[in-house]
């Protein structure tokens, strides 16, 4: 069998069932034997496997993906880039993404995914640019959703002007596993056949289709990549099991090329790192219901939390009902970060409040200024009237409104910036970034006092 698996325990599967919180450590118990399986590629790095290491364990996101390179000897490395986001929530300058993508390169990754929210090929483009520069694999990730507007031919159209970009693959993001079998089969060889790009598929289980899909699209011959994750770190609001799609395709006389055995014997001490992380038994329920509101897991533990802190948990079922209607006001965005979290934050202000819009957030204003980029159809003019009265919408790629961003970043992490990794982190994530840093710091050098040291505006650390 000609088809390409793809491994995705080590970032969306923890991320989606852990909440991103193993550690480098637990990470480097299974790794090596991971390595072993024989996969296309493993996705280990990127989304917010970034962020949380940082803001939760205390962990270098570099050191991690230096420690994941050296273990992975035979096996293709990949991550997740969320175009002109990279790996936070917002834009960042030119000159961060052109830093960040080639020490990416420099730490030895292989392939680079990178997508946009709003699929808006603008906050794609210096990424693919510098990607294509390093010369790395650029696989473009489309994300896949359900509107009026999100019609095959949208799909189609939208490859042709990546491809042209330079794209070497394309992937389908299905992120609320809402992606139901025909219609996945039908997408892939339209975008092959418009292409002539190998297509990958991406879903999670959250709908209980995705194995089910995965099966059908590989039957059919419709995609040449396909991703999954070895359980228990799969099913569930993750991606499906290779176990399970391995078995079922054996049992279609299709064999895929991977050591099984291998795999059970990483499931083992992947079920042992789970049990101590104790995550909640939700995670792992696959809710129908998705395939209706179109809510992906994490979105909806958001909600739960948000609703929770205002004593409101009984009011689900009228955010879910309200979540579709404020993404028709907005233009139909897919709900992947960031847009999940405007989208269903404005869903319960607008519940709670018993007033649509009455209050607004400001990335909501932002998202309706055009600071996110271009969505898929108009916004309700209405709504724009009223949240920007006479302020104008912007028809320019975000960024190009944003000055440098890397000098500032050097002056604030002053002394404790070594390298474009420390410059990296507090550009990325200055709260938590420099935080890190102080720390280490301290550690370093035995203080603690935070010292400030500049040498021609470049941050260097004091002599102890």
């Amino acid at each position: 069998m000609n088809v390409k698996v793809v491994d995705t325990t080590l970032r969306d599967g923890q991320q989606s069932l852990l909440a991103t919180r193993m550690t480098t450590e637990e990470i480097m118990e299974v790794a090596p034997i991971l390595d072993e399986v024989g996969f296309y590629s493993m996705e280990v790095w990127g989304g917010a496997t970034f962020d949380a290491p940082l803001r939760y364990l205390g962990e270098n996101p570099w050191d991690r993906l230096d420690a994941i390179r050296k273990a992975l000897k035979n096996t293709k490395i990949q991550m997740l880039l969320r175009g002109q986001n990279l790996v936070g929530y917002r834009h960042y300058a030119d000159d961060v993404v052109e830093l960040f993508v080639k020490t990416v390169k420099k730490h030895g990754m292989d392939i680079v995914r990178i997508f946009d929210a709003l699929n808006d090929v603008r906050n794609m483009k210096k990424s693919i640019e510098v990607a294509k520069g390093e010369g790395m694999h650029v696989q473009i990730a489309l994300s896949y959703t359900v509107s009026p507007v999100h019609t095959v031919d949208y799909y189609v159209s939208l490859a042709k002007d990546v491809r042209k970009l330079g794209a070497d693959s394309i992937a389908i993001k299905d992120m609320a596993g809402i992606l139901l079998p025909k219609r996945g089969i039908q997408l892939a060889e339209a975008i092959k056949d418009a292409t002539g790009l190998p297509v990958e598929l991406h879903t999670h289980s959250t709908g209980g289709v995705g194995p089910t899909l995965i099966y059908e699209a590989i039957v059919s011959h419709s995609v040449d990549i396909v991703d999954t994750g070895i359980s228990p770190l799969a099913m569930g609001t993750a991606q499906p099991s290779i176990q399970t799609l391995y078995y079922m395709l054996k049992d279609a006389d299709i064999d895929l090329d991977i050591n099984i055995d291998v795999v059970h014997e990483a499931s083992k001490i992947i079920k042992n790192i789970v049990q101590r992380h104790n995550p909640p038994a939700k995670v792992y329920m696959m809710d129908p219901m998705v395939l209706k509101h179109q809510v992906p897991g994490g979105m909806l533990s958001n909600l739960i939390a948000q609703l929770k802190a205002m004593n409101a948990e009984d009011r689900l079922e009228e955010v879910l009902e309200e979540v579709p209607r404020v993404r028709k006001d907005l233009g139909y965005p897919p709900l992947v970060t960031p847009m999940s979290q405007i989208v269903g934050t404005q869903a319960v202000l607008n519940v709670i409040k018993g007033e649509r819009y009455a209050m607004v957030t400001k990335e909501l204003k932002n998202y309706i200024k055009g600071l996110y980029g271009k969505p898929p159809a108009p916004i309700d003019s209405e709504l724009v009237e009223k949240v920007l009265g006479d302020e104008k919408q912007i028809d320019v790629r975000p960024a190009d409104l944003l000055e440098p961003e890397l000098p500032k970043a050097r002056r604030l992490g002053a002394p404790y910036i070594e390298s474009d990794e420390d410059l990296l982190i507090v550009a990325l994530f200055p709260e938590q970034g420099l935080e890190y840093l102080k720390k280490r710091a301290m550690k370093k050098y035995g203080v603690d006092e935070e010292l400030v040291v500049y040498d021609d505006d470049v941050a260097v650390y004091p002599v102890p």
